[in-house]
């Protein structure tokens, strides 16, 4: 219940079809415990939008990596080539590293356009024993930012009973009513909320953790050694160029330039199937920690402490979008991703500068308002095109959405709750070509 991993690291370039589905893989292989050795061979199938943007996202090598073992928290670049070398060329798979099976990806892993009732991300794992009977099959979706679910979870979820112990924070109706009952902000709303799940120290020194990793990422873009991002588009790397040719200038819109150059710097990273943090995934993955930079270089008195109530702030905003609606693109085109992403910013950052509750959630309404509509429509599947750019919008987007929250003297007209609800109908009511499966807009007219 714990909103915390709404921030986790991964592996890019797509949390809902690269990382999730690595989870789900090694979520299966792993339920065998000591039972492995019984497993003589295994399909995997993946369906919808898994399938149809499949190979630009890596899910079929995820996929691989999962069922080896491999964790991505601990992500070994060298090993998950290795281990997918093996299986395109000698046809093995070592099972959660300790066991090894006949694999051969062709016709192991099989990329299904069907769409699954449940959810766009869907993919099935088949496991036989020499006699060729089905040891287990198992259905999992990935729902977005990194989250799996089964088949039966989805089917069945579990109703969350009410206890006089626990405080639960549905919707920002509710949270604007805690935090005026008790006069706190967002941030401190939210870490009275995450103590009920972990100790003070945990919560900080991971939150700490993932701002650090976000800045790591950043710098690492500014540092790589390769000038091509992968994939058919042959897409040149900007960042490092885009950082050598900022000056200072008295133009007051060069700070636009700064910024783009934080987004597209992590965004490529992420494009590149480097480690990342979904936030809330990684196709959106550089919007908070682009505003985060910004706030850190360009404005006074960002220290730590800000950037662990940004990150609560964010958190809690975050779970408003992902219970209550979608952050997966599959499921409701790139407002739920970018838009999200730069609402959860734009909240957190009007915190920091001072907002109370109902101020910092206009600003998060504001930023997903001007982001509703938006479809998911990746060239080729790569999540470069349009992409990497609209991390750099999203993050001028929510900057703009708080400083307009803050400094408005009426009040809004549309809640978050209302316009969280709208983004949702909306994805719902967009054509399927538009949402992440490479069948419309600029997948279909880009070559």
């Amino acid at each position: 219940m714990s909103n915390l991993d709404i921030f986790k690291v991964g592996v890019g370039p797509s949390s809902s079809h690269t990382l999730g589905p690595l989870l789900a893989a090694l979520k299966f292989v792993r339920s065998f415990n000591n039972k492995l050795s019984e497993i003589y061979a295994l399909d995997v199938t993946l369906y919808g939008s898994l399938s149809l943007t499949g190979r630009g996202h890596l899910t079929d090598k995820a996929v691989i990596w999962g069922l080896a073992g491999q964790d991505p928290q601990n992500l070994n670049a060298k090993v998950q080539e290795e281990i997918f070398d093996n299986a395109v060329k000698n046809h093995i798979l070592k099972l959660n590293n300790e066991h090894e099976i006949a694999f051969n990806p062709i016709l192991n892993v099989t990329f299904c356009d069907e769409f699954l009732p449940l959810h766009e991300n869907a993919l099935k794992f088949v496991a036989y024993d020499s006699e060729h009977n089905v040891l287990k099959e198992q259905i999992f979706y990935s729902v977005g930012g990194g989250f799996i679910k089964t088949k039966e979870e989805l089917e069945n979820p579990i109703e969350i009973k009410h206890d006089d112990n626990i405080f639960l924070i549905e919707n920002s109706k509710k949270a604007i009513e805690l935090c005026e009952k008790e006069n706190i902000n967002l941030a401190e709303l939210a870490l009275k909320y995450e103590l009920q799940f972990n100790s003070k120290e945990y919560i900080e020194d991971y939150l700490k953790n993932i701002y650090k990793i976000m800045q790591e990422v950043y710098e690492a873009s500014l540092t790589s050694t390769s000038m091509y991002l992968p994939g058919p588009l042959h897409l040149k790397r900007r960042a490092q160029d885009l950082k050598k040719s900022l000056k200072v200038s008295s133009d007051p819109l060069a700070i636009i330039d700064y910024i783009s150059l934080y987004a597209i710097a992590i965004s490529e990273e992420n494009a590149a199937g480097a480690r990342v943090v979904t936030a809330p995934t990684n196709g959106a993955c550089a919007v908070i920690p682009a505003v985060m930079i910004y706030l850190k270089n360009h404005t006074f008195g960002f220290d730590e402490k800000r950037a662990i109530d940004f990150l609560l702030t964010a958190s809690l905003i975050g779970s408003f979008f992902k219970n209550n609606a979608s952050i997966s693109g599959a499921q409701a085109g790139c407002q739920a991703e970018i838009g999200s992403a730069s609402s959860m910013a734009a909240g957190a950052m009007a915190t920091v500068m001072g907002a109370d509750a109902k101020i910092a959630c206009s600003a998060a309404e504001i930023a997903m308002e001007h982001h509703l509509g938006l479809t998911c429509d990746p060239v080729y599947g790569l999540v470069q095109i349009p992409c990497i750019e609209r991390n750099a919008f999203g993050a001028i987007k929510a900057i703009m959405a708080a400083r307009m929250a803050t400094s408005r003297d009426s009040p809004p007209k549309v809640g978050l709750d209302d316009i969280i609800q709208t983004m949702y109908k909306t994805g719902k009511d967009m054509s399927f070509k538009y949402k992440e499966t490479s069948l419309g807009g600029l997948a279909l007219f880009v070559k």
